[in-house]
């Protein structure tokens, strides 16, 4: 039997090493897409100057992938995991980081826009936001804190324990992303942004993302065994 194709294909595009998200569906973010976003950012690292993120037109990011999230709580402990070590490697990757918002980016899905440096969004109908508490399922702490970091504070109630979602100028102003522009233009803005900002020194880049982020990153760390202990997963009753 052939293996699965990735659901991430990245090629360096005048310096740009542009990661293609599309598993054919929804874009959830699997033990495959997190382990293909992982080597991605690798290669990046060895060939590029930036990076930039696309979404499939339908969806960014539908969030985790539901058929782990179901099989029990130490299923869905260990992909939430997983997925957030990728996601806290993401925010602090020391290249720019631009995505291209061109759907729905839901729960993992909307933290994988709050990860990136920059967020440009397609003006077309979708949704993005944290729904979790709506669909029984609690923060965890790298979701709050990311939360907590990229949001506008007015909306960070309504955001995360409210599960308010927003249309893409909705978004804007609660800070999920940073522009929207019209949808058959967001890919090629996205990349031009990243390569604009891969010109700057790469080393000042670095340092100061790491400055502004290494106190998030420490406050994930200092408090995951009691987050995971914490973490619950349950079906609303009807």
């Amino acid at each position: 039997m052939a293996d699965a194709p990735s659901p991430v294909t990245t090629t360096i595009e005048d310096g740009v090493a542009v990661l293609r998200f599309d598993d054919g569906k929804v874009n959830v973010l699997s033990y495959a897409a997190i382990a293909a976003l992982d080597a991605a950012l690798d290669q990046a690292e060895e060939e590029a100057s930036a990076v930039c993120i696309v979404g499939r037109e339908k969806a960014t990011s539908a969030g985790f992938d539901l058929s782990v999230m179901n099989a029990g709580i130490e299923s869905a402990l260990d992909l939430v995991g997983a997925g957030g070590r990728m996601l806290m490697r993401l925010y602090t990757h020391p290249q720019p980081v631009v995505i291209a918002v061109t759907g729905h980016a839901l729960a993992a899905g909307a933290l994988l826009v709050a990860s990136c440096d920059i967020r440009i969004g397609a003006d077309k109908p979708s949704k993005i936001g944290l729904n979790e508490t709506a669909i029984g399922m609690s923060l965890p702490l790298f979701a709050i804190e990311l939360a907590r970091d990229r949001l506008n504070p007015a909306y960070l109630v309504r955001a995360t324990q409210c599960a308010e979602v927003f249309d893409p100028h909705g978004a804007v102003a609660a800070g999920w992303i940073d522009r929207v522009v019209p949808a058959d233009t967001c890919e090629d803005e996205a990349i031009a942004e990243a390569r604009r900002l891969g010109q700057f020194v790469n080393a000042a880049y670095a340092q100061t993302k790491r400055s502004l982020r290494q106190p998030v990153v420490d406050r994930v760390r200092a408090g995951s065994a009691a987050d995971r202990d914490n973490f619950m997963v349950e079906t609303p009753s009807s």
